[in-house]
């Protein structure tokens, strides 16, 4: 072999080498993810970029109220790449969701954030019992500092709100019902054109502001402001004050801001106020001044209101790591931190650390009154779980009832675990409605069908999921048949409730994978034609389901849209929650 062979072999080797070396050193120093955990796509993140190495990965889940805010801070947070005392990089990731909802995901152990933020302390007693109560002792052990400090407030229209005093006369839950039980309605403050005082709040089992609304309610009705007793709770004076109300609830739904959305789209002449925060009134004139027909402002409850801490609590659980315990406590210190907190006061939150100044959007201009204090407007005591639980039951007794029709397509595209599933969820939904609710089950294919056993809920409930259980799937799909006579159904029930003189909530839950297929029957002209306004709150609602890729998205949308419905995108996977979620709504 020559000796520039020799040298051009030996030149090769070594020019290998250096690239395995550069391969490896790639390897071991360049940023990738860890197993098992995601690329960096949550709040404050950039989609798709790399967790770095051995990142400690805090999942934080935190209520709704402040999601601005959060994403604001975790941003800035992962930017500045803190680390844990043994120094490794921390990632925070933010989920926004409700408390009740969140509270309930954790307990399914289907979530396992690192922290919870909830959006008042009455969550943090009742995951603690619950906790408890499984396994005998609290899923959090330590305290949880406040975040913030923010009124709960009643969300009216300014014109509304003025004819009742705001912003200088005091409105307490006792005027709302005095004003909803009088027979001249808005006539009774000069403005007989408004007709019947509607109201709405979030379902208090899905939602904060739905559950404090509530609480708050109690207080009034038993004219106290702490030391409720399960005797007051459980009175006739109680109930029938709270009744007073809850009867004129013309809309529940799983948060407020998704009642707020419904009152910008559809105006005063569909809702007249609704349970809300502070933060929501800003941000809605804020966000929405140019679709709103009227400013919204806040109503200081007059006797007391819930101002909510949304604590930060960092989790006692078998699934959390002692560095993920650390890089929690370092981001509580740093939302906690006075420039962080100084931040709040732009998304129209009140920081909870107090020297931090009030200004612009927390003023009349967007609806607040920043003058009102805790010490003009005090701060009700959480009750205990025993309470909570007492104070739930009494709702269910005194809340306006409802009527559903449930429309489920059975036709053949629907075999197999698509079926499977959706009976599951429709048996889910049955559960999750009142004993005196009406549900009525109409299933369709080239045929339509009502089941036995549709009606009053109660002792029926239990016949009507057995006979759900035993559905199968065959035939066409009649889709604009089973539309139009869920309608007549429904609507025909509602003339004969109110000739009776009784008011309740009226929605038909629409599930179909598909599009019409039945020829020579009404066409979607005649269907659309056929549908409630929407226009009134009072008025039937349609929910529906896209179940599966082949659904006809487009026009389930328009048959929600149109009836002041929603509209939700379902698989065999999630096809439970949904159906839960829905029954938020009612």
């Amino acid at each position: 072999m020559s000796l520039s062979r020799t040298r051009l072999i030996f030149f090769l080797i070594i020019s290998l080498a250096c690239i395995v070396v550069i391969i490896l050193a790639g390897a071991l120093f360049l940023p990738d993810s860890p197993v098992g955990l995601p690329s960096v796509g949550g709040a404050g993140e950039v989609p798709g970029t790399p967790l770095p190495r051995d990142a400690v990965v805090v999942e934080f889940y935190s209520s709704n109220t402040k999601q601005d805010w959060i994403d604001e801070v975790v941003e800035s947070f992962n930017a500045e790449a803190k680390t844990t005392p043994g120094g490794q990089p921390i990632v925070v990731v933010a989920h926004h969701i409700g408390s009740g909802s969140s509270m309930n995901d954790i307990l399914d152990g289907k979530i396992q954030p690192a922290v919870w933020s909830p959006g008042s302390q009455l969550w943090v007693t009742r995951i603690n019992q619950a906790w408890s109560d499984r396994s005998g002792r609290n899923l959090i052990q330590a305290d949880c500092p406040a975040t913030i400090r923010v009124p709960l407030a009643i969300a009216m229209w300014e014109p509304m709100a003025r004819a009742m005093g705001w912003p200088d006369e005091p409105i307490g839950w006792n005027d709302l019902a005095a004003l909803s039980n009088n027979p001249d309605g808005w006539g009774a403050y000069g403005h007989p054109e408004w007709g019947q005082f509607k109201f709405g709040h979030p379902h208090p089992e899905h939602s904060n502001s739905g559950m404090l609304s509530l609480v708050a309610e109690v207080y009034a009705a038993a004219e106290a402001t702490e030391g409720l007793t399960v005797d007051q709770v459980k009175s006739d004076n109680v109930a029938e004050r709270v009744g007073a109300v809850e009867r004129n609830v013309f809309h529940y739904g799983k948060k407020d801001t998704d009642i707020l959305d419904r009152m910008t789209q559809r105006g005063p002449e569909y809702l007249h106020a609704v349970t809300s925060y502070e933060s929501n009134v800003i941000k809605w004139n804020t966000d929405h001044n140019d679709e709103l027909q009227f400013p919204l402002v806040a109503i200081y409850p007059a006797g007391g209101t819930f101002w909510v801490q949304n604590p930060y609590c960092i989790l006692d659980a078998d699934w959390i790591s002692p560095e993920q315990a650390e890089a929690a406590e370092i981001f509580r210190d740093y939302l906690l931190s006075p420039d962080q907190q100084a931040r709040t006061v732009k998304w129209g939150l009140r920081p909870a650390d107090p020297a931090v100044a009030l200004q612009s959007p927390i003023d009349l201009a967007h609806g607040a009154v920043p003058t009102t204090t805790q010490d003009d407007v005090p701060h009700l005591p959480y009750p205990n779980d025993e309470i909570i639980n007492h104070i739930i039951d009494a709702w269910h007794q005194v809340k306006k009832k409802a009527t559903v029709v449930m429309l489920i397509d059975v036709s053949g595209s629907m075999r197999g675990d698509k079926i499977k599933q959706a009976v599951q969820g429709a048996s889910l939904f049955i559960d999750e409605m009142d004993a005196a609710d009406e549900i009525y089950v109409i299933v369709f294919s080239d045929e339509i069908l009502e089941l036995p056993y549709s009606g009053p809920g109660g002792s029926s409930a239990e016949n009507l999921r057995l006979t759900i259980e035993g559905l199968f799937a065959d035939g066409g799909t009649a889709l604009h048949e089973s539309v139009i006579q869920s309608v007549d159904r429904i609507e025909g029930l509602q003339a004969q409730h109110e000739a009776d003189g009784e008011q309740r909530i009226y929605g038909i839950v629409l599930l179909s994978d598909g599009i019409n297929e039945v020829e020579g029957g009404p066409s979607q002209a005649d269907m659309l034609s056929h549908l409630p306004s929407g226009s009134e709150a009072s008025g039937v609602k349609i929910y529906t389901i896209a179940y599966g890729e082949d659904a006809d998205e487009d026009l389930m949308a328009t048959l929600a849209n149109r009836t002041n419905g929603k509209i939700f995108a379902g698989s065999e996977e999630d096809i439970e929650s949904i159906y839960f979620l829905i029954s938020s709504e009612f």
